[in-house]
């Protein structure tokens, strides 16, 4: 079963908490990838601009993502994370067509 809704986030986090801010990520990341409706959650860091990370996070549809943002579980998640983030963005789009091996 394919996703249907991605969410990307960009962070930028305060330089030289790399190690911390990736071993908190991996830590928390079970709470959003645990959710039945959630269909992959990664973890990427820019090559491009120093102290960035994406995290892509793909839903079976947009309400349930909706839903998810709102619970105390994901509440908690950003609170854990919160003193990593510098400044960040979020976009969310629908997946229309694509390919894997």
């Amino acid at each position: 079963m394919g996703a249907s809704f991605r969410v990307l986030l960009k962070v930028e986090i305060p330089a030289g908490t790399d190690t911390d801010f990736e071993q908190e990520w991996r830590s928390a990341a079970p709470a959003v990838a645990g959710h039945p409706a959630n269909r992959g959650h990664w973890l990427s860091r820019s090559d491009q601009e120093a102290n960035t990370y994406y995290v892509i996070s793909d839903w079976v549809d947009e309400p349930t993502f909706r839903e998810f943002e709102s619970s105390e579980t994901h509440l908690a998640h950003r609170k854990r994370m919160h003193p990593f983030r510098v400044s960040g963005s979020m976009a969310t789009m629908r997946i229309l067509a694509g390919h894997a091996q």
